[in-house]
């Protein structure tokens, strides 16, 4: 059978995840270095997985409300406030799947066919796939190194139409690692407001912040109710396969986005939300140790980059760093496929975030340093190789 004849158009339209074909690559070859993946390798701590262990042994097994655990959505509230500043009730939060669930179900809240959704690139794969299902089209914002991946007001008024519904932005970011500061913020928030324009503001990464205090589009009151924040458990507590994450928000748009939770999710697995509830609780100095722990990893592998004469922006925040290769005279695709076939060291090509992030590669530090080493000696010899002057 024909299966092109009989599936959706929009998903046919969709290219696999580039992360994941390099990924797959790589496991196919022995001896491999990777730093592909975005996946803390700490362990989840124990006395999260404890809770956990002890809602199955005492029976804790049931679905919850649909938009989570109250005592939960009550820790988040708390953890918001006490983290960012920013305060929720319970009525505005939903337990999600993943983040990945969250993006998902904002999208089809808030797009029609047609409505124009503005994506930050470099930007996280699942962006543009996910407004291409929800019916929207993808309106590319293009950030450069140059201006440390920021949004700026120029750029973002040369991408608005009367079409345009909503941005999807990510700070700090995947791939890039930049960051957007209140000032950087401030500058947005009259055109936002003019032009009616949603947010949907993935800020998972909000807990590995190297330099300053986190902001957020929702600090400035003029426009919180404007503003989506998508946040989990997966980069900070370390906790990506436990399938976690939420959606903050006015109420009345999170009662209207509750009713897609209600009918594809019913509601997130009640051990995971124990799990983070004893996270959220006693869980800070975890978190303080791995971003302590990414930071010293991130001067590491930046230097490492620079003293190869490989030009590499630092990052403020999340766990990548963002190289430009262009001066290897290689694409991206082409020097991640050889280094992975000379060295076996895997990296992410650019292009896999967006087609405006040609010449740089995504290099993952959620790595011990040990292995960041072996990787970094590994593409210095690759660079020798390839004749490039090191």
């Amino acid at each position: 059978m024909d299966y092109t004849k009989v599936l959706s158009t929009k998903l046919l339209s969709i290219k696999p995840s580039g992360i994941r074909r390099f990924f797959d690559l790589a496991n196919e070859l022995e001896g491999v270095v990777s730093l592909g993946v975005g996946e803390p390798d700490f362990d989840t701590p124990w006395h999260i997985r404890a809770a956990a262990i002890y809602s199955i042994e005492s029976g804790q097994t049931t679905y919850t409300e649909n938009q989570g655990l109250l005592e939960l959505r009550k820790e988040v509230c708390k953890y918001q406030a006490r983290h960012f500043k920013l305060n929720y009730s319970p009525k505005d939060v939903i337990i999600t799947v993943g983040g990945s669930e969250a993006i998902d179900i904002a999208l089809r809240a808030l797009v029609n066919d047609g409505d124009e959704v503005i994506i930050p690139t470099p930007s996280y794969v699942a962006y543009e796939p996910g407004v291409i299902l929800a019916g929207g089209v993808v309106v590319p914002l293009a950030l450069t190194s140059e201006n440390e991946f920021k949004i700026t007001a120029e750029s973002l008024l040369a991408c608005i139409s009367d079409k345009t519904k909503a941005i999807l932005l990510n700070y700090p970011n995947n791939p890039t690692g930049g960051v957007m500061n209140h000032e950087d913020y401030s500058q947005l928030v009259d055109i936002i407001k003019e032009h009616n324009i949603m947010v949907l503001s993935d800020e998972i990464y909000g807990d590995l912040l190297y330099e300053g205090t986190h902001a957020s589009l929702a600090h400035f009151e003029e426009i919180k109710d404007q503003v989506l924040i998508i946040n989990g458990f997966s980069k900070g507590y370390s906790m990506t396969g436990w399938r976690l994450g939420y959606l903050l928000g006015n109420e009345a748009l999170i009662e209207e986005i509750n009713k897609i939770h209600q009918y594809v999710i019913m509601c997130a697995p009640i051990m995971s939300q124990y799990a983070a509830i004893e996270g959220l609780k006693h869980g800070d100095q975890n978190v303080e140790m791995m971003r302590l722990e990414y930071f010293a990893r991130r001067n590491y592998i930046v230097k490492a980059f620079n003293d190869l004469n490989i030009k590499t922006h630092t990052p403020k925040g999340a766990f990548y760093i963002f190289p430009d290769i262009r001066s290897t005279g290689l694409s991206s695709e082409d020097f991640c496929e050889q280094l992975l076939s000379d060295q076996k060291v895997a990296c992410v090509p650019g292009t896999a975030f967006g087609e405006t992030a040609e010449g740089f590669i995504r290099v993952s530090y959620a790595y011990s340093i040990d292995e960041i080493s072996i990787a970094m000696a590994r593409i210095k010899q690759f660079l020798i190789n390839i004749g490039y002057n090191t």
